[in-house]
């Protein structure tokens, strides 16, 4: 080729690379409006693209904001929520404009002021579009500055201090589903103990030697840690309350079986049978006989599943979340049947094997499976999505593969 032929190559390759990450945008909306969780059963969009790209937790959120910037959505109810920054989405298709561009402009329509009219914010989002066509970056940036400090003149207004007393407060609902609603602010000394105890349960698991990313959020990520502190302090025999959780079943078999009806946890909250199985798994398990009209007619004595002889078994042959490339320690881990307790599964090691709450939910929720393999040790096997071969994995970080001998 020639020097023009060259460049005219590359400039055709970068169009076409631009309009494969604008598509590729729109299908990780439709993901998105459709649920991810419903769908491949992990918990948020950015973990399962993750997964799927091979990439870290930070690269994949990268992703997923432009893409939720870039093109409409639909709220839960199915109606359809317009982009934030249609004229760049529409750009970006064409292949006329690159993330390096689009990033900057999605990032000056965050920081136009809440009175701008939605017309002045259109027209100044199709000016750096146009810039964007011909201009570098910088050159962008520049320019939003000066549009930013012609919209907002005064600034920020000030805030006064707030006059009165604050008072710890928190507030916990519980909504329809079953789920909570956390809410409130702590006194400095408070708020210290709590993140001293959080920080070190919510740090991000390190990759293993099969580099695999932790694909949580950050937000996600001091969620589970707060269970995982309640579930501590709830095994403290002192404190109200406490030893493992106690599930009540108020569901037949077969209902538990086909995962259909619901089940009781402490005598309040109601559970899906789904939920009900994987926290089954590790509990302690009370079996009520109910009338016919519903009415409690025999409740048995609390016989737990998992014995303290048999979790120690457990911790000494998995050493922690047995799931790959996780590090969470058996202290924060529960025993996952791998042929379920409601399908007949026994509690022996070799059905038995340790997962963080994360992971175990994942099991129960995902095409995910695992089975104990003729050496004893647990082995998982990822949905064809992330492996199209379906490659055994184990967690070598507790397990460290063998070394081959050298030859003499």
């Amino acid at each position: 080729m020639s020097g023009r032929e060259l460049a005219d190559e590359v400039r055709a390759r970068l169009e076409a690379l631009w309009r494969l990450d604008a598509e590729l945008g729109q299908l990780l909306v439709e993901v998105d409006s459709r649920g991810v969780s419903e769908l491949y059963g992990y918990g948020s969009t950015a973990a399962w693209f993750a997964h799927m790209g091979r990439m870290s937790r930070a690269e994949a959120k990268k992703h997923l904001d432009r893409a939720r910037g870039l093109n409409p959505g639909r709220s839960i109810d199915g109606t359809e929520t317009p982009a934030a920054a249609p004229a760049t989405g529409a750009a970006a298709l064409a292949g006329e404009i690159g993330p390096h561009h689009t990033n900057r402009v999605l990032l000056f329509l965050k920081k136009i002021p809440a009175n701008v009219s939605e017309e002045d914010r259109n027209s100044a989002e199709k000016i750096l579009v146009e810039l964007a066509r011909q201009a570098t970056p910088h050159e962008v940036d520049k320019a939003a500055d000066e549009i930013l400090a012609r919209m907002d003149q005064d600034g920020k207004e000030p805030k006064d201090p707030d006059p009165t007393e604050r008072k710890p407060e928190l507030r916990v609902r519980q909504r329809k589903d079953g789920w909570f609603d956390i809410d409130g602010q702590l006194d400095p000394i408070t708020g210290t103990r709590l993140s001293t105890i959080l920080d070190p349960l919510s740090t991000p698991r390190p990759a293993g030697e099969d580099k695999w990313p932790d694909l949580r959020s950050t937000s996600q990520r001091y969620g589970e840690a707060f269970g995982e502190a309640i579930a501590m302090l709830a095994n403290v025999p002192d404190v109200p309350g406490g030893d493992r959780a106690q599930l009540v079943v108020t569901v037949g078999l077969n209902d538990l079986k086909s995962e259909l009806g619901t089940a009781c946890l402490d005598m309040v909250s109601e559970l899906t049978a789904t939920e009900t199985r994987m926290l089954a798994c590790d509990c302690q398990i009370i079996p009520a006989v109910l009338g016919s009209k519903g009415e409690p007619l025999d409740l048995g004595r609390a016989k737990r599943l998992v014995t303290p002889a048999l979790r120690k078994a457990l911790i000494i042959r998995d050493g922690g979340c047995a799931f790959p490339g996780c590090h969470r320690k058996p202290r924060h881990c529960d025993a996952h049947h791998v042929i379920e307790w409601a399908h007949g599964g026994r509690t022996v090691l070799r059905n038995l094997v340790l997962l963080c709450s994360a992971h175990h939910r994942l099991l129960h929720s995902s095409p995910w499976t695992v089975h104990i393999a003729e050496d004893g040790i647990p082995t998982f096997v990822p949905p064809d999505y992330v492996d199209p071969l379906r490659s055994p994995r184990r967690n070598n970080l507790h397990h460290p593969a063998p070394k081959a001998r050298s030859q003499p």
